[in-house]
């Protein structure tokens, strides 16, 4: 009776380790599985951005070039930063006053966004509002503080009906200057399909 005992009892024992040792097996199973998933998913996150080469900078003063550098950004994956002054242009009409005053006298005003590792970058859109058929003087602060030689300059703008030649000629000046190429820009119009083509073919469209 004593060893029929014993026998059951290190019957129990084998059986308890067995389950055991299988419920470890499939945790680790299930935490490796696990694991795996998460390195997909944080590969999938860092391959998002095609044109982590390319960068947006962007003047907006009342918002419409805000939405069309958001839109080109959304097309190519891009990296977007925006241009802001030292002294706020404050309101429409206090803006059109002193924008025309930096125009007349040459005024280059003092830039107070800095664009972190701007060398990186071999291609940069150059978004602004156009004003008396001119890119604002913020602009050219931006090509006084920042090296874009060896770069691929391409200019869009915004405006309610002036066309993007004459402002677009002065960007092409300040590209030449500095040793950087040019390429042909955009008014952004809300036409999409337009901005689509646009962006395809210089190779930017990140779909």
């Amino acid at each position: 009776m004593k060893r029929l005992k014993k026998i059951i009892l290190l019957l129990g024992l084998g059986l308890f380790i067995v389950v055991l040792f299988t419920a470890c097996a499939r945790g680790n199973n299930s935490s490796q599985s696990s694991s795996s998933k998460s390195s997909v998913t944080k590969t999938s996150k860092n391959t998002t951005k095609k044109n982590n080469r390319t960068l947006i900078v962007y003047f907006s003063l009342t918002g419409t070039t805000k939405g069309a550098a958001q839109y080109i950004e959304k097309e190519t994956g891009a990296d977007i930063i925006r241009l802001r002054p030292v002294k706020a242009y404050g309101d429409y009409d206090s803006a059109a006053r002193r924008g025309d005053r930096e125009r007349r006298n040459n005024i280059h005003p003092a830039l107070a966004t800095n664009i972190p590792n701007f060398s990186k970058y071999q291609t940069v859109l150059i978004g602004y509002p156009t004003w008396w058929s001119r890119p604002p003087m913020i602009i050219h602060t931006l090509f006084d503080k920042y090296d874009f030689s060896g770069k691929t300059v391409v200019p869009f703008t915004t405006s309610m009906s002036t066309p993007i030649g004459p402002s677009e000629k002065v960007i092409r000046q300040l590209a030449k200057k500095d040793g950087a190429t040019f390429k042909d820009g955009i008014r952004y119009d809300n036409n999409k399909s337009q901005v689509r083509t646009w962006l395809r073919n210089l190779n930017l469209l990140a779909k």
